[in-house]
C-alpha cells in the first residue's frame, strides 16, 4: 500500500513529507512523535503525582493514539523499522498513561 502525502512539514527548517494520517497536524512523523512523546510524558508525570488528567488532555492523547494507528495502517506495506518502533513505543507509552489514570481513578470505598 502506498502512503498518501499531505504536504511538507510546517516546522522550520524541516522539509520532511507529511503522511496523510497527520494532515491535520501539519507536521512530519518525526516531529509528531517528538511532540506526542512529550505530551505522554507530561501526562504520566501528572498521573504519578496523583493529579487527574483533564478531559482535553485525555482527548489529545487519544487523538495521538488514533493518528499512530492510522499511520501504521497507511504504511503497512513499507514500514521504516525505526519509525515503526517509535510508533509502537508511543502506543505503549499511551497505554501506560491510560492504565495509570484508570488506576488513580479507582475508588476503594470506606475501609471497614
Amino acid at each position: 500500500m502506498m502512503a498518501v502525502i499531505a504536504g511538507l512539514c510546517r516546522r522550520s527548517p524541516c522539509s520532511n513529507l507529511i503522511p496523510q494520517s497527520l494532515a491535520e497536524e501539519e507536521v512530519c512523523l518525526e516531529h509528531f512523535l517528538n511532540e506526542a512523546f512529550n505530551r505522554a510524558d507530561e501526562a504520566m508525570e501528572q498521573c504519578r503525582e496523583g493529579r487527574p488528567i483533564d478531559a482535553p488532555r485525555l482527548q489529545r492523547l487519544l487523538t495521538d493514539a488514533l493518528a499512530i494507528v492510522n499511520n501504521l495502517e497507511e504504511d503497512a506495506g513499507d514500514p521504516k523499522p525505526e519509525e515503526r518502533d517509535r510508533m509502537l513505543e508511543l502506543l505503549l507509552s499511551l497505554a501506560n498513561v491510560h492504565e495509570c489514570a484508570a488506576h488513580n481513578s479507582l475508588s476503594l470505598g470506606p475501609v471497614s
